[in-house]
């Protein structure tokens, strides 16, 4: 059974062609960008930019939800974060790292970043 994928036009080069990216990739870049983040731990699922690798990329979209409407996005993640950090504060980080690389990568803009902690990981502090 195909892998039912969402493609989104973000612009038509007049006589020459078209540029389309589907949701997954667009998914991909946010869960990429966000584990980037100091404090993040990983993609809910426990998927690290180490793993990525390994397990390929679209395993990073697993904990990312994305919804395009006329070249609005919006972003819902799913994050593990690592033990004593500040929450709020990581987050803001996530929010505007991945609202500024998606935005650069794709053109379009990001409405909202929502993120929803669904763990923490606690391997850091065992670490100390």
């Amino acid at each position: 059974m195909a892998e039912k994928r969402t493609i989104y036009k973000i612009q038509d080069i007049g006589g020459s062609g078209s540029v389309k990216i589907s949701d997954e990739v667009v998914a991909v870049i946010a869960g990429l960008a966000a584990t980037e983040v100091e404090g993040v731990a990983s993609m809910a699922g426990n998927i690290t930019n180490e793993l990525v690798g390994k397990l390929g990329m679209k395993n990073l979209s697993k904990g990312v939800k994305i919804t395009v409407l006329e070249y609005v996005v919006t972003v819902d993640l799913a994050l593990n974060i690592e033990y004593g950090q500040n929450i709020l504060e990581t987050s803001k980080r996530v929010q505007e790292k991945v609202k500024s690389t998606l935005e650069n990568m794709t053109g379009l803009e990001v409405a909202d970043v929502n993120i929803r902690i669904v763990s923490v990981d606690m391997d850091n502090e065992n670490k100390k």
